[in-house]
């Protein structure tokens, strides 16, 4: 029987709730398949920990998780801590230091969920969004000089190179070539950004040469939010920059009908080291303690997990529990539009994995 190591970080906010059901079903699906286990540890880093001590995780916290298979994280994010404390402190600080290059987001429009698209269905919306990871806009090159004074000065320095450019590209042209349309959309902004998102063309030109049956085409960021919305069905595989990716799947997350149930995947595709899994939506400190948090996004990034650990009956049979739950409009949480509490749709997931009321 095969036994992985999992670092669970619930991080802030309803991150603490829906990590701590997000195992419960873990321990279930291990349970209901029985070919392996999961040995999780507890890690309390986070605000909670910025505020006591002040670093949101001890200065070897990369370190300390290269010995796991997986990490699961909650969300990270405070509102009297500024964002960039904890994003830096905490997630990026993760992603970065374990080359979790690729960040991949699937959107499609579950079972019983409407988007807010009139007349689209799942049929028309059933995307992957992959979001180049590592550097980019988020490369965290830059500085500011002359603080306080009129002419202070900040840069944000977004770096592009040849090989981090390659080897997203690679991996989008896999994924995409790996579903059944083929078919790849690039995304850039090189009419306005003439140097690295030139570059970003030029390989992705390069790199098609090598996947002769996946077809592809290309888009500038901002036609592509029309695209998005006003004809769905044309997109299948995106890939996009750090940045233009980020803001992309918040919008996919949306189109498909909450946040709430959307799941990533940071990963470091060649197993060098621990990938990590996360729902988008954030600590949502206005819910915290509410018991009201949509916990889907964290069972899809679950399912996620098990299929890279190389567990794809374990990861299906989760996705089907997730989808006769979404299924059930009385099981739909308040940012569905339902009333249905963490606890209550949690507990029908289980019961699914389980095989009760079939």
């Amino acid at each position: 029987m095969s036994t992985y190591k999992i670092a669970a970080i619930p991080g802030d906010g309803i991150g603490k709730e829906v990590i701590a059901v997000g195992l419960e079903v873990l321990e279930a699906i291990a349970e209901r398949d029985g070919g392996f286990q999961l040995d999780v540890s507890h890690f309390d880093w986070g605000t909670d920990r910025y505020k006591a001590v002040g670093t949101m995780m001890p200065e070897d916290g990369a370190e300390q998780l290269k010995k796991f298979d997986s990490i699961f994280f909650g969300a990270v994010g405070a509102p009297d801590v500024p964002d960039h404390v904890t994003l830096w402190g905490l997630r990026l600080a993760i992603c970065q230091p374990l080359d979790q290059y690729a960040n991949v987001r699937p959107t499609r429009i579950l079972p019983g969920i409407t988007s807010p698209l009139t007349g689209v269905g799942s049929d028309d919306l059933d995307w992957v969004i992959v979001r180049e990871n590592s550097e980019g806009e988020y490369a965290g090159q830059g500085g500011r000089s002359h603080k306080g004074l009129p002419e202070e000065v900040a840069t944000e320095v977004s770096i592009f190179t040849r090989a981090g450019v390659t080897r997203i590209m690679r991996f989008a042209f896999e994924m995409a070539q790996s579903r059944p349309r083929k078919f790849l959309t690039v995304v850039t902004k090189s009419n306005a950004q003439r140097f690295g998102m030139v570059l970003w063309d030029e390989i992705a030109a390069e790199v098609a040469k090598e996947y002769p049956d996946v077809t592809w085409d290309k888009m500038l960021v901002d036609a592509m939010t029309v695209r998005m919305t006003l004809d769905p069905a044309s997109l299948d595989t995106i890939v996009a920059t750090n940045l233009h990716a980020d803001i992309l799947s918040d919008l996919a997350a949306a189109l498909a009908g909450s946040i709430g149930v959307a799941p990533t995947a940071n990963l470091n595709p060649e197993g060098t080291f621990p990938s990590m899994f996360e729902p988008i939506h954030g600590s949502a400190f206005d819910i915290t303690g509410k018991g009201v948090a949509n916990p889907t996004a964290t069972f899809w990034s679950a399912s996620m997990m098990l299929e890279h650990l190389g567990e794809k009956q374990a990861a299906d049979r989760l996705m089907v529990a997730i989808e006769k739950v979404t299924a059930d409009s009385a099981l739909h949480t308040p940012d569905l539009g339902g009333t249905a509490t963490t606890r209550m749709v949690t507990d029908a997931v289980l019961d699914a994995i389980r095989g009760k009321n079939d």
